[in-house]
């Protein structure tokens, strides 16, 4: 398999001193987020890195952990789903997409094998969650999901009063075909800012693709601002 890490992001959200850099290179007790997921990374043989915002910051980095660079040119005004198909003509495998700015545990390999569309949902994350942000800030930012059986049915939209009790984590794995049916969709719908969830929800929805969902209770963090950091901080497993 191959690995996306889509790192293109600026992180408007976190304080000014964060923001010399990349998100993903945000540091958390004195690791960047990068650095807290690199056993992981180091699982794959061919793996590439989306960059974008001041790109020059991840050439060490780059270099280190032996990443093919694509750079998204049009970060500003694009979004994760153009980052995406940037790597189109260096696909030869099946791949595993992951965000830039997201810490979770290396063993979510486990549950990634295999031949299908696989897409791990994490069960624990109200629990971070409430330490992030209020009640009502939780229901305007979760991901809303609906599941069917083994299978997703569909990702994002508004969450009216009830909670999910699964959340999107920010990586998935698709087959190579998938890839290639998902890219075809992005260039029908021709818009270079649609963001990842409202993406799959259409391919979904329109049945040009086909997640089984894999359930995930290890630890799993989003960083947006500096509750998350603060928050993330406390915790011993990291």
């Amino acid at each position: 398999m191959h690995l996306i890490i889509l790192a293109a992001g600026r992180g408007k959200r976190l304080p000014k001193k964060f923001r010399n850099g990349p998100k993903c290179l945000t540091k958390i007790m004195n690791k960047t987020i990068l650095d807290y997921n690199i056993e992981f990374y180091n699982m794959f043989k061919k793996k590439f890195i989306i960059t974008g915002f001041k790109s020059k910051k991840l050439k060490y980095f780059i270099k280190q952990n032996n990443f093919q660079e694509i750079k998204n040119k049009k970060f500003i005004s694009t979004n994760m789903v153009y980052s995406l198909f940037l790597v189109s003509k260096f696909i030869k495998d099946d791949i595993i997409v992951c965000y830039g700015d997201i810490i979770f545990n290396k063993n979510i390999i486990n549950i990634l094998k295999g031949k299908k569309n696989l897409m791990p949902i994490n069960s624990n994350w109200l629990k971070v969650w409430k330490n992030r942000m209020t009640n009502k800030e939780i229901i305007n930012d979760a991901e809303n999901l609906e599941i069917k059986g083994k299978h997703l049915r569909s990702i994002g939209g508004k969450i009216k009063t009830r909670l999910p009790k699964y959340q999107y984590m920010g990586i998935f794995k698709i087959t190579k075909k998938s890839f290639n049916k998902l890219n075809l969709l992005f260039k029908k719908i021709n818009n270079k800012k649609i963001d990842m969830t409202n993406f799959l929800n259409i391919a979904i929805k329109n049945k040009i693709i086909k997640f089984e969902i894999r359930k995930y209770n290890n630890y799993w963090f989003e960083i947006d601002n500096i509750k998350d950091i603060n928050s993330i901080s406390k915790i011993d497993i990291i």
